[in-house]
């Protein structure tokens, strides 16, 4: 992701000996996203992900990285995190947590098709599944109480539509949030970050997920609902594309079927996942933080999105 913390090969070489992974031959920044600082590594037993964690404490750490270990273990396609010789997970690196976790292979697909949502769609089913009897727990650092504390630092730079917008959406969220219905709904870990740069294909063959550093304890069907955001959408209008979605939800209901709550709170919680991610953009966008191959993401987007849930129905949960 963005580069706030720079690591040459000289400052790895020597870092990385508390690791069973040999001599480091290479490292490059990865550009993409804004939270932490990633590099590819090389080493002589093969490719990895080092990354130094900017905003994360080393006290919120084990949550994630253990929770990738656990669902590695039970099968589902994740990054596999790498202790030192001390079994640690978390090792300071300039001063900050860092970890290093194994490379998926494949690349992202940025023009999904409905097999590729299929194929994410029971995934996700069985990585909520596989979870369920993780022992630790967090909430999502992302969810509601982030939302209200977020929006009247951003609330200064819209423009009086916009900031309409985020009132009345905030205002709706905190009903929907407080229903019966809502409390009802089926909750555990999620990686409530599952866009298509998260996730690796091998031609149709899906070899992973990764990027686990936003997740948190949350409704299953949040995640589902960030998820289809932005793997069954028109980017250019936010427009859910029905079959894209409709091959999405079935996979998953195969998997873990949806409740009669769940399709109840369905459109809210499309509405919730589209706000989350038009609130982080606009903090990001108008309150950036320094960092090397930074490029905040567009705001307008999730605008376009929320604005385009609030104004049509969602494909039902059940076909």
């Amino acid at each position: 992701m963005a580069v706030f913390t720079a690591v040459s090969l000289d400052d790895l070489t020597h870092w990385i000996e508390q690791f069973p992974l040999g001599k480091a031959i290479a490292i490059k920044g990865i550009a993409s996203g804004i939270e932490n600082s990633n590099f590819f590594i090389t080493t002589e037993r093969g490719e990895f992900v080092l990354t130094i964690f900017e905003n994360l404490t080393f006290e919120q750490l084990p949550f994630y990285l253990q929770l990738m270990r656990h669902l590695a273990e039970r099968g589902v396609l994740v990054p596999a995190p790498v202790a030192n010789a001390q079994g640690e997970l978390v090792v300071p690196l300039h001063g900050k947590p860092a970890a290093i976790v194994s490379k998926l292979d494949g690349t992202s697909q940025m023009q999904p098709q409905p097999l590729h949502c299929a194929a994410v769609g029971a995934m996700v089913a069985q990585m909520h599944l596989a979870a369920r009897d993780f022992p630790l727990s967090q909430p999502n650092l992302r969810g509601l109480d982030w939302w209200t504390e977020t929006t009247p630092k951003v609330l200064p730079f819209l423009s009086s539509d916009n900031a309409a917008l985020l009132r009345a959406e905030m205002a709706f969220q905190h009903a929907f949030a407080t229903g019966e219905a809502y409390a009802r709904l089926a909750r555990g870990p999620v990686h409530a970050d599952l866009f298509r740069n998260n996730v690796m294909f091998d031609g149709d063959r899906l070899t992973g997920f990764f990027d686990f550093y936003f997740a948190g304890c949350d409704t299953w069907l949040f995640d589902l609902a960030v998820t289809v955001n932005d793997w069954c959408i028109v980017p250019e209008t936010g427009v859910l594309d029905a079959a894209r979605v409709r091959a999405m939800l079935d996979a998953y209901h195969a998997v873990r079927p949806f409740t009669a709550d769940e399709a109840a709170s369905w459109h809210a919680m499309l509405r919730a996942a589209a706000l989350r991610f038009w609130l982080s953009r606009l903090y990001d966008f108008y309150l950036p933080r320094e960092a090397e191959m930074l490029t905040p993401h567009d705001p307008s987007h999730f605008e376009r999105i929320l604005r385009e849930r609030i104004a049509t129905p969602a494909p039902g949960l059940f076909a």
